[in-house]
């Protein structure tokens, strides 16, 4: 009796974005990260269940891996907080805090579209964001 081996066909792994995070002003606190599909949430995933959440500190946030929980068209918020207190600090309805966003897109009044920030992740994709400071 001849035995073959037995092939198994390796899984594509999950997908997944390479962020790197540039402009930062200071290294203190962390970035509250969001990706998300939903447009009606974006850019406060905090009304998304499905969301992905994440907190990096920002010492180590030149360069980090979000996992998506699908393929599919997504868009990235970056918060800087600073203080570490989990969300984003305003004074007089401007951020005090640093906030960034997938493509880059320009902020003229409020954040940006979910459209102007969306992305496909089919596998592996990546993005550089640029924090941008109001105060």
């Amino acid at each position: 009796m001849v035995l073959l081996p037995l092939l198994i066909a390796a899984s594509a792994p999950p997908p997944s974005v390479e962020v790197s995070i540039t402009g930062l002003r200071s290294t203190k606190g962390q970035l509250l990260v969001c990706l998300t599909t939903n447009r009606k949430a974006f850019p406060d995933c905090s009304k998304d269940e499905n969301a992905v959440r994440m907190a990096v500190k920002t010492a180590a946030a030149a360069d980090f891996v979000v996992p998506a929980p699908a393929k599919g068209v997504y868009a990235i918020a970056v918060v800087h907080d600073e203080n570490s207190n989990n969300r984003m600090d305003k004074a007089l309805f401007l951020p005090k805090e640093g906030f960034g966003f997938s493509r880059n897109p320009a902020i003229i009044a409020g954040p940006p579209s979910f459209k102007a920030a969306s992305f496909a992740i089919d596998g592996e994709a990546r993005q550089a964001i640029r924090m941008k400071y109001m105060l």
